[in-house]
């Protein structure tokens, strides 16, 4: 039976949490064994309070001793993860859990080692109630790494990536904050793994919402994709 990690950096989401931990667990993705592992990255709002109630047997839970960022909870749950197949999980509800069998399909079909949830068309739809910024910062962003890496995707900085364990668990990752995503991605690529990409709903927060990732990302995220077609 295949088994399959999901893995929730979390910090600062008092409000959401709980609620993304229960939709993460009751998502039904057929025959395939679940493990949840939440990583706190230092939260100070109450949300370690929250998780410290809940962790047990069925939710891992893993704490950050400061704050480090989304790429360093990514890593610390990834040391701890026991599945076949990866999947990350942001804490707010930008991205539906109800989604994870059509992103496990072609990983579980033989199609694909690595699936990206493509945010593209939601967020076309939905673009009056989003930040305009953020849609032109990912559009640019992932014609960069089409021009750079000789790639057809069509949304890099998507939150939902889901591996084969020997692909990510191998990797030297380095990233600690949002620059995870560019440099998980550069590195696929090199590797001469194909990302494939299904089409999944998207219900983005704007910054009074908590949304935290900022213009100053997508510039270090810009740079990132330029260092690493270049280093490891």
């Amino acid at each position: 039976m295949a088994k399959l990690t999901i893995i929730i950096p979390v910090y600062n989401e008092i409000k959401t949490v709980l609620n993304i931990i229960e939709k993460a667990k009751k998502a039904k993705i057929g025959n395939v064994a679940k493990e949840i592992i939440v990583v706190d990255d230092f939260s100070t709002d109450g949300t370690r309070s929250i998780l410290k109630k809940i962790e047990g047997s069925a939710i891992k839970v893993l704490y950050h001793k400061r704050n480090i960022g989304k790429g360093a909870a990514i890593r610390s749950g990834l040391k701890r993860a026991t599945g076949d197949i990866i999947l990350i999980q942001d804490a707010d509800l930008e991205y539906n859990p109800e989604e994870y069998a059509k992103l496990l399909k072609p990983i579980l079909n033989s199609k694909a080692k690595v699936v990206y949830g493509s945010r593209l068309n939601a967020i076309r739809e939905n673009i009056k109630n989003m930040y305009k910024l953020h849609y032109i910062g990912n559009m640019l962003l992932t014609l960069m790494t089409n021009l750079l890496y000789g790639a057809k995707v069509t949304d890099m900085e998507t939150g939902y990536k889901v591996f084969r364990k020997e692909v990510i668990k191998g990797m030297n990752l380095k990233s600690n904050r949002f620059d995870f995503e560019p440099e998980v991605t550069a590195k696929i690529l090199k590797s001469g793994c194909k990302i494939h990409e299904v089409p999944i709903s998207f219900a983005g927060r704007k910054f009074e919402q908590g949304k935290k990732i900022t213009w100053v990302d997508g510039i270090k995220a810009a740079y990132y994709l330029v260092k690493y077609r270049f280093v490891d």
